[in-house]
């Protein structure tokens, strides 16, 4: 017989080792301190991405800063092309304008095809320039000549200025080749023109420096000291300037962007395995006392599991459901709860499974309740047939059913449970001599993972069942850490919208429609937002859901057609009374019967007509009950406001719905305009729906318009509107006020007419 130990006492002795505690210790220091290197090293990253980011919008702000000065010089110069005989008082006072809008440039000169300079605005600071040759080098006549030939726009790159100081010139050519009439030329001193960078935003936490080739040529200090370790460099992007940005965080922006994760992680996996190492040491103690009693222990425990077994056996007898002769939902609880207690003593995990029947209220409500209670005994009867020792089935009342799943060894358990689960009503279900197919949505929590004890436990299989409910329902869903958070987050929203609509918290934000005919803007769709105190602004998405399942869409729909007349009234006697704004309505608010009423009382409050609102409906929406709404909508007809079916292509009903509604305005899904210049189907479907429509005497608006191709074949197959972020993003009032009066939107666009 071997003498040596077999590798089974061999392993039972070093579990029994006093070295395993501190071996396991010093594991977890190890992972401690990778974690903390880890988190640092990504902190880190996301810094030098955060700085490299403002450095970049930085430079993109100077550049369009001076692209806007570019134009505006180009203005001018065509001006001058134009009116060659311009009286130099009205130069002046363009030069003037210009001067004081952009407030950046030191002069604005004229300068003659033979490179002398002839006006100046203003003169003060300037009168030794008048008469100054600018060609006063070879290079720089060169550079001339070739911008008076070819028309393009020349830079003088950093000079020494006649009026003083070193300074920026850019000359724009009044015409070209022979037809050259000379430049208008816009005069920068440095100061002036890198003081565009002082941004209050940048200016307290960062150190900025612009330098060239040489080195730096402007520095703007922060007040506390710079952190040179994440120092970041970009490219400035003007013509003919190689000039570099570089961007230094203070030490106390660092200190404000840098968490105390590393450490609380390395402080808390080293508790971890100090608590680890110590809970092993005291079962190696309480194991080695308790061998001896382990056997009795074991005998004694198997008989309380056959007593209990018993009990429970009375119990349950005692509390069943009369109408599904399943366990009800106090029984189930007692239950769980003991069934939990033994788990933990155990080491075993137990499955609580919560079961919603879709579709039964609706066949409760409209066949009875006779009906809806015999489809309960019946799916009752396939639940059931899955119970044995290890599962447990209850009714918890109205359409959901309860399971507890015991002795888990593993997920693939449950899995498989909920996929016996799901075959249970894969069949439909006979009830007074009639099929009918109803399907289930399942929340799972598994003890200990997602609680520990019956309440908790319950509490997260519900959240876990109304989130599979948002995701598509027919499916199911195991609780995750950070549900309850979310459905925290979710009650409180919930409750801020009656704050908010008291308030007056929400805002229109507007996306502007262009005309496709005129190439002006004739209407724009009213978009919500939310301006929380706290959260900030809100979009849409995240708080609409919300008012839907809660009923408070209604009242936000009520106030979004307030503020939409109220809107209209304050554009009426400006340059924007021509517009006409879009609201959406939901389905909800179609069914209130009060919705015309409000509509017309709040057209009557601001006196805005009738046909400068539109109302759009998607068209799931508009054909959900046609015979309903084909009142509601006729009603808003006769008040005279306009109809659009948003969404239009991806509804399932008949067309014939556009012959008895009096609908204004069909917008084509954005999902064929994403991809109608590279697929032909969609090309062909959005060429179907235009003459569709114009057909019928209705208008065609495009939503989703974000390149000029897409623009450019709407245009040529005669659509009427055009909506997207090509022409512009939804946008509050006062900007769009700005843009519309000042036309800047569509000027990449004004090639298109």
């Amino acid at each position: 017989m071997d003498s040596k130990p077999s590798t089974t006492r061999l392993l039972t002795r070093s579990l029994w080792s006093p070295v395993l505690p501190v071996l396991v210790f010093l594991l977890f220091l190890v992972v401690a301190g990778l974690l903390k290197h880890g988190i640092e090293q990504e902190e880190k990253s996301q810094l030098d991405s955060s700085i490299e980011a403002e450095a970049t919008t930085l430079a993109r702000e100077l550049q369009q800063d001076f692209n806007a000065h570019t134009l505006a010089l180009r203005r001018m110069a065509a001006r001058r092309m134009a009116q060659p005989d311009l009286p130099e008082a009205i130069w002046r006072a363009d030069a003037r304008r210009y001067l004081e809008h952009f407030g950046t440039y030191q002069a604005v000169e004229w300068i003659d095809s033979d490179f002398i300079i002839r006006w100046a605005e203003p003169m003060a600071g300037n009168q030794e320039v008048i008469g100054y040759n600018v060609a006063f080098s070879d290079s720089r006549r060169r550079a001339l000549q070739t911008s008076a030939l070819t028309g393009a726009m020349d830079v003088s790159g950093v000079i020494t200025l006649k009026q003083g100081g070193t300074g920026l010139v850019i000359y724009e050519p009044i015409g070209q080749a022979e037809a050259n009439m000379g430049f208008i030329a816009g005069v920068f001193h440095m100061e002036q023109l890198l003081e565009s960078l002082n941004i209050p935003r940048v200016r307290k936490n960062f150190h900025i420096d612009v330098l060239d080739k040489v080195g730096p040529i402007y520095q703007l200090e922060a007040q506390k000291p710079a952190e040179k370790e994440f120092r970041q460099s970009v490219a400035l992007p003007l013509p003919e300037i190689n000039w570099t940005l570089q961007l230094t965080p203070t030490t106390g922006w660092i200190e404000r962007q840098q968490s105390l994760w590393p450490v609380f992680t390395f402080l808390t996996i080293a508790l971890m395995g100090l608590l680890v190492s110590l809970a092993i040491l005291l079962v190696q103690l309480v194991m080695k006392r308790n061998q001896v009693l382990t056997r009795t222990q074991n005998d004694l425990q198997q008989e309380i599991y056959t007593r209990e077994a018993v009990q429970q056996d009375l119990v349950r007898i005692e509390s069943t459901d009369a109408l599904t002769g399943l366990a009800n939902r106090r029984f189930f609880m007692e239950d769980l709860a003991h069934t939990l207690t033994m788990a933990d003593r155990q080491l075993r995990q137990v499955a609580l499974i919560m079961i919603d029947l879709e579709r039964f209220q609706t066949l409760n409500d409209s066949l009875g309740h006779q009906f809806g209670d015999e489809l309960l005994v019946a799916v009752s009867q396939r639940l059931d047939s899955l119970s044995d020792e290890r599962v447990l089935v209850a009714y918890s009342g109205g359409d959901e059913f309860m399971i507890c799943q015991q002795q888990v060894e593993a997920l693939d358990d449950v899995i498989g449970l909920l996929g016996q689960l799901q075959q249970c009503f894969g069949q439909p279900f006979m009830v007074q001599g009639q099929e009918y197919s109803i399907t289930a949505t399942m929340g799972v929590a598994v003890f200990p993972q997602s609680g520990l004890d019956a309440d908790l436990l319950l509490r997260n299989a519900d959240i876990a069942l109304y989130r599979a409910k948002e995701n598509g329902r027919n499916s199911y869903q195991f609780y995750t850490e950070g549900m309850q958070d979310r459905e925290v987050m979710r009650l409180e929203l919930d409750n801020d919208i009656s704050v908010a609509l008291a308030k007056d918290e929400f805002v229109l934000f507007f996306q502007p429609q262009l005309d496709l005919a005129t190439m002006q803007v004739g209407s724009v769709e009213a978009l919500i937002r939310w301006q929380h105190p706290v959260r900030g602004l809100i979009p849409p998405m995240d708080f609409i859901p919300l008012a839907e399942e809660s009923g408070r869409i209604t009242d936000i729909g009520r106030w979004v057609v307030l503020a939409a007349c109220r809107q209209l009234a304050e554009w009426r006697e400006g340059p924007l009374a021509h517009l006409r704004i879009a609201v959406n309505l939901s389905g909800r608010e179609l069914d209130d019967d009060h919705l015309v009423d409000h509509i017309q009382q709040a057209l009557e409050r601001f006196g805005v007509p009738p046909d400068r609102l539109e109302v759009e409906l998607t068209e799931e929406i508009f054909i959900d009950n046609l015979e309903r709404n084909l009142n509601q909508l006729t009603r808003l007809n006769k008040l005279g406001i306009h109809l659009a079916i948003d969404d239009f292509g991806v509804g399932y009903s008949s067309l014939a719905y556009l012959r008895d509604f009096p609908v204004d305005l069909l917008k084509i899904d954005r999902s064929f305009i994403t991809r109608v210049t590279e697929r032909h189907d969609d090309a062909v479907i959005t060429r179907a729906v235009i003459n569709l429509a114009h057909n019928l005497g209705i208008q065609v608006a495009a939503e989703g318009i974000e390149t000029e191709a897409q623009l450019n074949f709407l245009k040529n197959h005669r659509c009427d509107l055009a909506q997207g972020y090509l022409i512009s993003r939804p946008i509050p009032a006062d900007e769009l006020h700005a843009l519309l009066v000042r036309g800047i939107i569509f000027d990449d666009l004004t090639s298109l007419k």
